[in-house]
Parts: structure tokens; C-alpha cells; sequence
């Protein structure tokens, strides 16, 4: 098994807690579908092709979208390491199946909100629960629009009465459809419910309630518990598109960063968040959405915020398991770059 090197100008310890740092991104199912190659000079960010999500991500956007996500922690960490990161995105030849590779770009010294950013890293949870029926205030949207936008991408806010209701049927489409897929149920069935001893996955602790026909918007059933009278998810949620400017894998992986960029600023502000992420996995849904947005902007998943009680944390695979030894090649074919 590989072991953590130091790398960066960084010693083996500081180099696992960045990766830890890492690990702790959201992924579809909790499937956590990252790993890592740490060499002296470089930590390489590679997908794992084991946690392929066939049915549910035929295209892999969602894998490349969640290791985006990590990518972004990693780099809060290495900030507060006093390392500048020097991110290069699909690196090709440089480290043949990467993602990404983060070099050392000199030194920096971590400012307020990028450290505010990193300690709500372990705090960020993918809340399923009922949210509060209370409004996100005008501020705390324009900071979430704000931080899509210092990472390259779009937050559309949806407010209007009519954008809400077209939205809520993709959703309702999309859902229908994945319903009648019986890959993408396995695929559902197998990160979900009591499993024990996982690492990996969504326990019924962080599952949420099973959903109800009068549930305004449509929801995964992640075999959480029944939910008792009177306890419903709320009308009014606040939901967002979360967009690229550009279709493919940069914009994907730039996405991945934006979001989770959305999410700790989400939860250094009190609020919640969970993924409606249905219509971006069925494309012909996608590419409705996207026309419905004006054809400009690539959707790249849906979030529901507002303010609800507090989760527990889902488990995490072990750094350990993560790492990719300096023996081992990284398969470079197993998840499609298009």
C-alpha cells in the first residue's frame, strides 16, 4: 500500500492532512471517486475509474465535477500550509490520466476568507432533511453568486414563478425516467441503506425522509426513515443552476471547483444545501434545461439551500486507500476525457 510522501516543500504529515482535506468533497452517492499520485514536486489529482457511476454518469461529468470538488479543498489546505497552489487542469503528457496537477507556485499567506472557507470544510454536509420555511436573504445570494463567479462559472438563481415550475418538471422528468432505469436504481441500492462498516456512501443517518407524493419538489429515496405527520419538506426552497461557460471536461472541472466554493460559503453563512442533481444526468433533460437558460450556459447541477438542523458527516475512505504508488500506473483509459 502507498504511502504519504512529502512533496512541495511539504512534509508527509502536512501532505495527508491535505489530502484528508480533500477527501472530504461531496460526490454522487458518496461514491468519493478521486484519487492521488504525491510526487516531491507535484500532487496529481486522477479519477477512479472503480467508482464509475455507469448508469447514473454515463459520461462521467459528475465523477469529474466531484473530483473538482476535491480539488478545490486541496487547495484551501495547501493555502494554509503557506503554499501558493499552481493548478493545471488536464495536463495530458505532463501525467498521462490526471485530472489535475498542483505544483508549488511560491509561497502565500491564507486571508480571512479562504481560511473561513477551509474550516467549513468538515463542517459542509449534504443536508436531505426538511429545510426551515425561511428565505435566504438578498445578501447571502449575491455571496453565493460571488464565489461561483471567482471560480470561472455561473450561479443562475431561480426566482421567477414560471422558471420554478418548468424547473420542477425537468426535475420530475428526469426522475421519472431514472426510476424506470434499473441500472441506475442498482446503482442507487448500492451506496444506500445499512451497510456495514462503509466507507463509503449515504448511511440513513444522512439520508433524509423517504419522499411523499405531496413533496412540492421530486426527491431521491435514499432509504432514509418515514417521516411523521406533518413533516414535510418545505414549499420554498431557495434553488440555483450551478453553470459552466463551456461545455466538455475543463469546464466540468471548473465547475466542480465553483461548486464546492458555493457550498462552504453556503455553510460559513448557516445554510444548507442538498443536489436535485436529476435533470444534468438524463441528457435529453440536460439539454433542455440548458435551452431554457438560453443555450450559452452548461448546466452542471441543481442545488437546493435554505436552513435546516444539522447532519452527521458521512464516512470517508482513508488517505491510504487514495493514494496511487509511484509503482502504480494510474489507468489513463478508464474514465473518458471526450
Amino acid at each position: 500500500m502507498a504511502q504519504v510522501v512529502a512533496a512541495l516543500g511539504l512534509g508527509p504529515e502536512q501532505i495527508e492532512s491535505a489530502l484528508t482535506t480533500a477527501s472530504l468533497a461531496p460526490s454522487v452517492h458518496n461514491t468519493q471517486p478521486w484519487r492521488f499520485r504525491v510526487r516531491r514536486d507535484r500532487i496529481e489529482l486522477h479519477p477512479d475509474p472503480s467508482r464509475k457511476l455507469a448508469a447514473t454518469d454515463p459520461e462521467d461529468r459528475e465523477l469529474r465535477l466531484s473530483c473538482g470538488a476535491a480539488l478545490f479543498n486541496l487547495r484551501l489546505a495547501l493555502q494554509s500550509m503557506g503554499v501558493r497552489p499552481l493548478v493545471s487542469l488536464l495536463p495530458g503528457h505532463d501525467a498521462p490520466g490526471a485530472l489535475a496537477v498542483v505544483r508549488r507556485g511560491g509561497t502565500l499567506k491564507i486571508d480571512d476568507e479562504h481560511r473561513a472557507l477551509l474550516n467549513a470544510v468538515p463542517r459542509r454536509r449534504t443536508n436531505r432533511r426538511p429545510f426551515l420555511e425561511a428565505a435566504v436573504d438578498p445578501r447571502q445570494r449575491h455571496a453565493l453568486v460571488r464565489a461561483a463567479e471567482l471560480e470561472r462559472s455561473w450561479l443562475h438563481v431561480v426566482t421567477t414563478p414560471a422558471e420554478r415550475a418548468q424547473l420542477k418538471r425537468f426535475v420530475q422528468e428526469a426522475h421519472q425516467i431514472q426510476l424506470s432505469d434499473k441500472g441506475v436504481q442498482a446503482e442507487l441500492a448500492a451506496f444506500t441503506g445499512h451497510r456495514l462498516g462503509a466507507a463509503d456512501g449515504v448511511p440513513p443517518a444522512s439520508a433524509g425522509m423517504r419522499p411523499a407524493m405531496q413533496d412540492e419538489w421530486t426527491f431521491r429515496d435514499f432509504q432514509g426513515p418515514e417521516r411523521h405527520p406533518g413533516k414535510d419538506y418545505e414549499s420554498d426552497p431557495l434553488v440555483v443552476v450551478l453553470c459552466s461557460f463551456y461545455d466538455g471536461p475543463l469546464g466540468e472541472l471548473q465547475a466542480g471547483q465553483a461548486m464546492q466554493r458555493v457550498l462552504l460559503t453556503a455553510t460559513t453563512r448557516g445554510l444548507s444545501a442538498s443536489f436535485m442533481s436529476q435533470p444534468v444526468e438524463v441528457r435529453r433533460v440536460r439539454e433542455d434545461l440548458r435551452r431554457t437558460l438560453g443555450g450559452m450556459l452548461v448546466p452542471q447541477t441543481v442545488l437546493r439551500l435554505g436552513f435546516s438542523t444539522p447532519v452527521p458527516a458521512t464516512p470517508r475512505r482513508s488517505v491510504s486507500e487514495l493514494l496511487i504508488g509511484s509503482d502504480e500506473h494510474a489507468p489513463a483509459s478508464g474514465v473518458s476525457h471526450r
